[in-house]
């Protein structure tokens, strides 16, 4: 994934992660994880995969918990495998069909596990507990580590967790809340801010 910006939806209903989604890439968020914690979370990402086929929308799953979810979701359309912790089933099945996998690590262990594996890039799940600080630690031991943390993300820390080694970010509820942010234009507002926030790195942002 070359996506530096992840945006993490939920939302209530279908039609509201839909739109949520949808209004996070107007405001030029290209990646986006559609969490199973939506029952209709595979209808979402088909209608939006076939929607943004032409596009260069990236369309994924989260909050996936077993190989069976995995599978359907990538039958469904989804070009990554996100979940809150590693599972060598699902690791496995990603690789069969060549789709990356991100799986949630927070301890070094847990992190060498998933190479082991195979993985790519690490999800640092919760990233609110680690702290921008806690990547640099990491790869100390660990300098290739590729790693994206989820969860206590903001617009006040964005560039923090960069200058500390992160290749990614997701974003949950600070860009994709529909509740937080009041309106679908508000989001894409939100997402404008972000990836102008981002393409500041390498600059001087002081």
């Amino acid at each position: 994934m070359e996506d530096k910006l992840v945006a993490v939806v939920r939302g209530d209903s279908a039609q509201e992660a839909e739109q949520i989604a949808e209004a996070c890439f107007a405001g030029g968020v290209k990646a986006i994880e559609l969490t199973f914690t939506l029952n209709d979370a595979a209808d979402v990402i088909k209608k939006l995969a076939a929607t943004y086929s032409d596009s260069d929308m990236l369309i994924g799953a989260g909050t996936v918990l077993d190989a069976e979810t995995a599978r359907i979701a990538i039958l469904a359309g989804a070009q990554f495998i996100v979940s809150p912790g590693f599972d060598q089933d699902t690791a496995v099945l990603c690789h069969t069909y060549h789709i990356p996998y991100l799986p949630g690590c927070m301890t070094l262990t847990e992190m060498q596990t998933a190479v082991r594996a195979g993985i790519d890039l690490i999800k640092l799940f919760p990233g609110e507990l680690a702290g921008p600080s806690y990547i640099k630690s990491v790869k100390g031991p660990l300098p290739d580590l590729q790693i994206m943390p989820t969860g206590g993300v903001d617009l006040n820390n964005l560039l923090d967790w960069f200058e500390n080694g992160a290749v990614a970010v997701g974003i949950g509820s600070n860009l994709t809340s529909l509740k937080k942010l009041g309106s679908y234009q508000a989001i894409t507002e939100q997402a404008q801010r972000y990836v102008t926030k981002v393409s500041s790195l390498g600059r001087d942002h002081s």
